[in-house]
């Protein structure tokens, strides 16, 4: 069955606008049909999960239609959820292009046949997604791994996949520090697996049908990938530390480059979408140490993101900066 995320009209507009974009890619002019900034982003309703108490989980995410431009909103008016908000969790920080399965809004059992609205407003444009328990929106983890792309699209599902986990992710120390503006922080977590699903190797598979040259493009980043369907690797673990929620105007500084947890799927991006890419080599200890540097005072919120290329988990660490 073919789940498509619930957005307001306005919401479905902008993501079709985005997807139309992506199929232009296939032509010799990428380069020029590819929006770096000035889009919206789109709230989306990803489904819902059932909790053995009763309770429901439901998950949004978000597509930006830009290439480039990330927004900081903070939660309040322009980023709003309700009932219950503004604030349920959601992100403060958007990356570029789609991001799939970002936060959980816990419901009650009693929930029944009522909307949760998440409302943002980016570029002057608002739009919002409708979360609800409408049958065909229950989510499980095979359906999570098809929609990032865990089985290259089109893979027949196998007993190894279908007993695969999410991985076990712990922040190490404190999940709500202090920080001086211009000092490096020491983040650290730790992770383990079960080593699954299989390592699916992508090669050169996924590199666009053209060249180059025949796409009339210098940078590998823009050649099209031969695969319009999602594929991502699979197979290895990772971490990724991200901002989640910053202060509007401020920049974070991380180092190293971190593996982009939004799906770039541009050649030779520090992405899993991304053709010819492959998994950093995990620590012997599995424990990944991560500096950031904020150069302007506030709250922030840095998160832990652990993948296996099919299920993953999240850790947040509160941040106060101060000068």
């Amino acid at each position: 069955m073919m789940r498509v995320s619930r957005l307001a009209q306005t919401g479905l507009r902008g993501v079709v606008t985005g997807l139309t974009g992506l199929l232009l890619l296939s032509s010799p002019a990428a380069a020029q049909t590819m929006q770096l900034r000035g889009l919206p982003v789109s709230p989306a309703f990803e489904g819902w999960l059932q909790n053995p108490d009763g309770s429901v989980d439901v998950v949004f995410g978000y597509m930006n239609s830009n290439w480039q431009e990330e927004f900081d909103v903070p939660v309040g008016p322009d980023n709003n959820i309700q009932p219950g908000g503004p604030d349920q969790g959601q992100p403060a920080h958007f990356f570029p292009r789609r991001n799939r399965y970002v936060f959980k809004v816990r419901m009650p059992k009693d929930f029944g046949n009522k909307e949760i609205v998440w409302t943002l407003n980016t570029n002057g444009v608002t739009r919002a997604a409708y979360g609800s328990l409408n049958a065909d929106y229950l989510l499980n983890d095979l359906a999570m791994e098809t929609d990032l792309g865990t089985f290259g699209g089109g893979t027949v599902t196998t007993p190894e996949i279908r007993m695969n986990t999410p991985p076990l992710l712990e922040v190490v120390g404190n999940t709500a520090i202090a920080a001086k503006v211009g000092v490096p922080v020491t983040f650290s977590a730790h992770a383990t697996d079960d080593g699954l699903p299989p390592m699916r190797e992508r090669g050169n598979r996924a590199v666009g049908s053209q060249t180059a040259a025949e796409a009339g493009v210098k940078d590998l980043r823009f050649v099209p990938p031969r695969q319009i369907t999602q594929s991502a690797a699979s197979g290895t673990t990772w971490l990724s530390l991200i901002l989640y929620r910053g202060v509007p105007g401020s920049n974070v500084t991380i180092t190293p480059d971190q593996v982009e947890t939004w799906e770039d799927t541009r050649t030779s991006a520090n992405s899993p979408w991304a053709p010819r890419w492959e998994p950093p080599t995990p620590p012997r200890d599995m424990r990944w140490e991560v500096k950031a540097t904020f150069d302007t005072p506030g709250e922030y919120v840095m998160r832990w993101h652990a993948t296996d290329g099919g299920l993953f988990a999240d850790r947040d660490v509160h941040v106060t900066v101060t000068r």
